[in-house]
């Protein structure tokens, strides 16, 4: 009997861990697919070795250490994840073409719930939101790996850098070495591109302004979704490495190749720690609507800056507990 009840102790025990640890290796590896499979393997390995666990640490930070080494294994294979702009340049509307990458190429969505554990403390909370945004997680991606396991400890979980040299197995002074150059590596990109500035919780103007854009893009409403867009703003379709830049290119895009877009359906998701959408396109097949692509926006100043579609549906629609069919409404089918 106290074998199986300490056996269901530890069960819960490690269990407890399992989002923060999500958070971790997703923002370490850039993919979310791969991030749970990493936490799987830490709970696994966790669980296989507790018996030499002497407890001289504390329990998460003994999980950390696991899962830190995990990610760094399946990171010596020396795979970037990226978005489409950071491997090319924008494509003008005239050019576009719709040419796919392996899978193993993109920084993936990832549902905050899955990411995000409940924290008492707003501004631990309001840190953790926007370490997962894409524009951060992309730059991440740029620092090699023991770089970014030392700054995602050290700023986002806010470790001691002692705490972050026992795990490493290395000295204060390197860790601080180590994060001086992943903080610089950063601040040169954030020098490039319109950063969003979502507020958390939306402010009112921001939920205004995605209420606008819902009612535009489901309107197909060309002119309505100019108005909204930042004149700069950025369009992706991750598989494809094409990306657009710039309201007349994105709503000619949407007219063109994507009018079979036209009378859509959003449903909210919270993903990345920004404001996105389920969007789900008419089936002409079955009736109702099919998921065509997650959908997640980056805001600032009142307007959409960037405007990133998933498109891989049999992989996200599951992963954000979405149905796979959605069915007309009575005053559709009439």
């Amino acid at each position: 009997m106290g074998d199986s009840t300490a056996t269901a102790d530890l069960e819960v025990a490690l269990e407890k861990h399992r989002t923060e640890l999500t958070g971790y290796c997703y923002r370490m590896l850039g993919s979310s697919f791969e991030a749970e499979d990493a936490v799987q393997d830490t709970l696994v390995r966790a669980w296989r070795s507790y018996d030499k666990f002497e407890g001289r640490s504390s329990l998460r930070s003994w999980l950390y250490r696991i899962a830190t080494n995990v990610c760094l294994d399946m990171l010596t294979a020396g795979n970037k994840r990226a978005r489409p702009m950071d491997l090319t340049e924008s494509t003008p509307l005239a050019r576009a073409a719709l040419a796919p990458r392996p899978d193993n190429t993109w920084l993936e969505p990832m549902p905050d719930a899955r990411v995000l554990p409940t924290v008492e403390d707003p501004a631990e909370a309001v840190v953790a939101k926007e370490s997962i945004r894409l524009a951060f997680m992309a730059a991440l991606q740029q620092l090699p790996p023991k770089q970014r396991a030392v700054l995602i400890l050290r700023e986002v979980l806010a470790w001691r850098a002692s705490e972050v040299a026992e795990l490493l197995g290395t000295t204060v002074a390197s860790v601080n070495s180590a994060l001086q150059r992943a903080r610089a590596t950063l601040a040169e990109r954030r020098d490039t591109g319109v950063e969003g500035s979502v507020s958390d919780p939306l402010d009112e103007e921001q939920q205004i302004l995605l209420e606008r854009y819902v009612k535009a893009f489901e309107g197909y409403d060309m002119t309505a979704l100019t108005a909204l867009l930042h004149e700069d703003a950025v369009m992706t379709m991750p598989p494809f490495d094409l990306w657009l830049r710039g309201t007349a290119d994105i709503t000619g895009f949407m007219t063109t190749l994507g009018a079979s877009c036209a009378g859509s359906r959003l449903l909210p998701v919270q993903a990345n720690g920004l404001p996105g959408f389920a969007h789900y396109k008419p089936d002409e097949d079955k009736g109702g609507f099919s998921p065509w692509a997650v959908q997640v926006l980056e805001i600032s100043d009142g307007r959409i800056t960037g405007f990133h579609c998933f498109l891989d549906t049999r992989r996200w629609f599951p992963l954000f507990d979405l149905p796979l069919h959605l069915e007309a409404e009575a005053d559709e089918v009439q």
